[in-house]
């Protein structure tokens, strides 16, 4: 009778820790997805930034080679009130 108490007592041990382990990974999982939910957060932030700066960059870049190249050219603009 002891064997038998002993072998259904090891098999609730074993569906126990079984259990726990199981929960654990579950936990771990989410812990992780979290984790990779906010790093791609971050990431698509960064990416908007990004854009946002080329954007500005290829403006600028736009801006200077439209640019009078001499005073004479300068002063050809302003007084056809292109400038």
């Amino acid at each position: 009778m002891g064997t038998l108490v002993a072998l259904l007592a090891s098999r609730w041990a074993r569906r126990l820790v079984i259990g726990i382990a199981l929960i654990g990974a579950v936990l771990l999982f989410l812990l992780n997805l979290r984790r990779a939910g906010e790093t791609a957060g971050r990431h698509a932030g960064r990416l908007k930034q990004l854009e946002r700066q080329n954007e500005i960059q290829r403006r600028m870049l736009e801006a200077a080679s439209n640019r009078p190249r001499h005073r004479d050219d300068l002063a050809d603009r302003l007084r056809d009130g292109r400038f």
